[in-house]
This record gives structure tokens, sequence and C-alpha cells, in this order.
């Protein structure tokens, strides 16, 4: 048996109990049935338009002026044109995959690591390097609240230790920045790019100075993977990855396929209610808020890390000498977006937000501002709302990559993560982590 071949036979193996046990047909012993192949369609469209599709069920997933990109198999163009639009199509979803025969048996397509070898990997990096690296449980994905297998959601500190690093208190001794990635399951290059950053920050400490300095003087904390259950869905297509977004919640709605789930980045606390309410639909923000147990697990964890510098009202700034900065990281549109998402009005520390995005994007390029110049479109229930909003710590959301070719879309070539994301953001990253102690006075 190839090399791939025993790799594709492995990852059936890991997903059709969850699989099936979640409502998804399956045959024991068979891998979970595929898709239709999807594509990128660009569709003339204006806002309420793009909303419209999306309150409709369909995947919009980049919105412009004039136009929305859409994802979706043949039947979803036919759908488009039942309706009276004219989609075009716009870029492949797949893309051809480079290296399958000599990629180690815990990855597919190319080389994107699973879950399971995220775990192993925080657990590898702490065994290497107890002075600098912590890994901590944080919560439960749905699954394995169900008893359906599903994951432990585990964060690794990294810093170098003194007596009271790394506990969970928000009175902490150091400065933190907080990264995520990978909650929206299918956005495959985020969790490449928080494992380099790990092994940057771990393998730098005492050879890079810049490096030394970070973890001497604050704490790094990363989540590689948030939605590890939808993660297992996605790789559960192999050389094919399934088009996943949200988590594995089967409790809402008869959806099948990918359409199952809840929109973990939807799903937050802080100003939630605003987004989809149809269970299929890929926005879907749950039945209330903070429903999901990846939800309650990362916002119980941000109230650990950070404290409380904002007021309740709407317009309350956090204070200047707030610490701490949070990026979560999402896939695509090379952007770096600031609060708020749910209004248009700026925020309160609009400006300071924008300084500091500016400096990240001295390495990445990516564009910096709020949800309205750059994706397009309001979002609410949001990580980047929940953390500036209920505790003002300084949030972005870094959207990795472009709509289209190799390294765009949600399923680039593993090695553009190697050869573009994690070139781009490696500055980046930095820069938040020096900026950790005092993010509101950036010039």
């Amino acid at each position: 048996m190839s090399r791939s071949l025993l790799r594709r036979a492995l990852l059936a193996a890991a997903f059709v109990l969850p699989m099936a046990l979640s409502g998804a047909p399956a045959v024991a012993g068979s891998p979970p049935p595929e898709d239709p192949p999807p594509s990128v369609w660009r569709v003339a469209a204006s806002g309420p338009q793009a909303r419209a599709l999306a309150d409709a069920g369909f995947d919009v997933v980049e919105t412009h002026d004039d136009a929305v990109l859409v994802v979706g198999p043949a039947s979803t163009a036919d759908r488009l044109r039942d309706l009276g639009y004219r989609p075009r199509f716009h870029d492949t979803v797949h893309k051809p995959v480079e290296g399958a025969e000599n990629a180690p048996a815990d990855t597919f397509y190319g080389g994107y690591h699973t879950p399971a070898a995220h775990e192993a990997h925080l657990d590898q990096v702490a065994a290497a390097h107890p002075g600098l690296a912590t890994v901590v449980d944080i919560g439960d994905s749905w699954r394995r609240t169900r008893g359906l297998g599903g994951h432990d959601i585990k964060a690794i500190c990294l810093t170098r230790k003194k007596e009271g690093d790394c506990a969970l208190r928000p009175n902490a001794a150091k400065p933190r920045l907080a990264v995520i990635a990978q909650i929206h399951a299918r956005e495959l290059a985020t969790g490449e790019v928080a494992w380099r950053w790990i092994d940057h920050l771990a393998g730098g400490y005492g050879v890079d100075a810049e490096v030394t300095s970070v973890l001497d003087s604050t704490e790094v904390w990363v989540v590689p993977i948030a939605n590890p259950d939808g993660v297992d869905i996605v790789a559960s297509g192999g050389d094919r990855p399934r088009m996943q977004r949200k988590n594995a919640n089967t409790s809402n709605g008869a959806c099948g396929g990918t359409t199952i789930g809840i929109d973990l980045n939807r799903n937050s606390s802080f100003r939630w209610g605003g987004d989809s309410t149809r269970p299929c639909a890929e926005t879907y923000q749950g039945p209330r808020a903070a429903s999901e147990p990846e939800t309650r697990a990362l916002e119980t964890w941000f109230s650990a890390l950070f404290p409380d510098r904002r007021g309740q009202g709407d317009d309350d700034p956090a204070p200047r000498d707030a610490t701490g900065v949070m990026i979560t990281l999402h896939s695509y549109g090379n952007y770096i977006i600031t609060p708020w998402g749910w209004t248009e009005r700026p925020a309160p520390n609009d400006a300071q937000l924008r300084a500091l995005g500016r400096k990240m994007a001295q390495s990445n390029g990516y564009v910096v501002g709020t949800n309205g110049d750059t994706v397009g479109y309001s979002t609410t229930g949001t990580t980047d709302d929940y953390t500036y909003g209920v505790l003002g710590v300084a949030s972005f959301t870094f959207e990795i990559g472009s709509s289209s070719g190799s390294c765009g879309g949600f399923f680039p070539q593993y090695s553009c993560v190697n050869s573009v994301f994690w070139p781009k953001n490696r500055g980046a990253l930095m820069t938040a982590a020096k900026a950790a102690a005092a993010p509101y006075q950036t010039t």
C-alpha cells in the first residue's frame, strides 16, 4: 500500500465512527461520502442581495461593492441561475496536491495536520522545552461533551517561566498575546501558521534575540485548533478536504453533509443575534448566545487571561494603559480587521486599533480596517468583538491569503504555508507580541 493510500485509510478509520454517530450517512468500514466537487462562483450582486443569498443558504464567502463570491458545486450555479443571477466561474476550491506520497500519516491534502497531530505537537513542544512551554486543557469540543469522541481544546503558553507564569488568572505579572486558529474548520492555512508560530518561539529562545526578548517579558498563548471536531470533518476528505466551516453539532435542524453545526464565530455572547437563524446556513449563530462548548471554553479562557478594562457603554474606550492583544486567524482576503463587526460605528479605540493594525501590516502587507473597510459585511457574536467589547483587549482578525490561485481560497496548496503565509505573518505576529504591554500606545 502506498503512503498516500495508507494515510487515506487511517483518516477514514479515524472518522467513520464520529461521522456515523453525528448523524452523517456513513457505512462502517467505509470513508465518509464525498461531497460534489465545489467551485467558487462570482455573482454580480448588491450588499442586500448578498445578505439575501446568505440567508437563503448559499455559502457566500466574500463580498464586494458589486459582486459576491459563492462556494458550491455546479448545482449551486444552477440554483443561482434559477434566481436570475449569472454566476461566472472564479476558481477551483481544491488545488493540485503536492508530495502526497511523502506526507506523514497524520496529515492530509499534502501536509496539513489533523487535530490529533496538533495535540501531539503541543505535547512535544512542552516536553522539549519545559522551561518555556505549558499545555493547558481549556475545554471540550461538542462531540466530546456528547461522548462521541471529539477532543479536548488545547492551548499552549510560551514564556521564560517564572513562578506564577502561565496561570489562568487575569492579574498576571506579564502582558499576554493570545492567538487562536481554525475556529472555522476549513480555513486550513491558519492552523499551520499557528504551528509555525509556536515552533518559532520555542526554538528561537536563546538563539534569536527578538524571540528571547519577547519570551522574557511576555506570555504568548496559542490555540492552534479552536474547532477540532470541524477539522476532523474537513480532514476526513483526505486529498479532497471537505468544506466544513462550523462545529459538529447535529442537534439543530435536519442538516446534512457539511451544513451541520454552528458557526462558532457568530456564537459569542457579545452582541449575539444578528446573523443567520437557519440551522443549515454557514453563518448559523446557534439557538442562543454561547450555546456551544467551544465558544464557552474560549470565553472562559479569555476572561482568565485578561482583566476587564472596558466600561459598560458602547462608547467607553479601553484605557490607554490597558494590556493584552488577541488575534484570531482566518482565511481569506489579506486583511487585518479591527472591531467593530456588529455595527458600522467606529469602536471607541478605533484610532489606536488601526495604528497597531498598520504596524502589523508593515510585515504582511494586508489592508487594515473594520468589516466595512474590508470584507464588506457586518458580523455579530464574533470572537474579536467579544475580547474587545467585554474585556477591552486590543483585538484583530487576520484574513490570510487571497481569493484565488494555488495559494488562494480555503484550501491553498500546502507549500504556500512556508512560501507565503508564514513569511508574511511571522513579523506581524512578532509585532503583536511586542505590543502586548501597551497596545493602545502604538504610534
